[in-house]
């Protein structure tokens, strides 16, 4: 009787990855609908229409969630995903250098945020845009 063939661990990884993901954005992107003063209160002043951006960037976050599970839209939803972390950066940037009304984040924390788009933007990469590895000879 011949032994089950194990999943590749790097595919079993960026599996996870996924699923993990796709949580993250959606329940971030939920969160816009149920708690969105503190999204209102981080972006810039010069920016027109806050609250139609916080419902657009809400409503990007869960589709995209839902989108890195189709494998179909997963590279389309990754750059996706990607230019919108990029277009939030400068919110963040705001909250760090302004403060962020109505939240009690020491500033320090405020900053040591925004290194953490960077692997935000890493993790869509990797989950979503990284090739898949070529299948070596004899091996399945």
């Amino acid at each position: 009787m011949s032994q089950p063939v194990s999943a590749d661990p790097k595919h079993v990884t960026r599996q996870r990855a996924r699923h993990f993901l796709a949580v993250f954005f959606f329940i971030a992107g939920l969160n816009h609908f149920l708690n969105p003063k503190p999204y209102l209160s981080m972006m810039p002043k010069s920016l027109p229409a806050h609250e139609a951006l916080n419902i657009i960037s809400g409503l990007a976050e869960m589709l995209g969630g839902i989108g890195v599970l189709i494998p179909s839209v997963r590279r389309f939803t990754g750059w996706c995903l990607i230019i919108l972390l990029i277009a939030i950066f400068p919110a963040n940037i705001n909250a760090a250098v302004n403060g962020w009304e109505g939240v009690s984040i020491p500033a320090w924390l405020l900053w040591a945020r925004l290194p953490l788009q960077f692997a935000l933007i890493y993790w869509v990469y990797f989950a979503c845009l990284l090739p898949k590895p070529a299948l070596v000879a004899g091996k399945h």
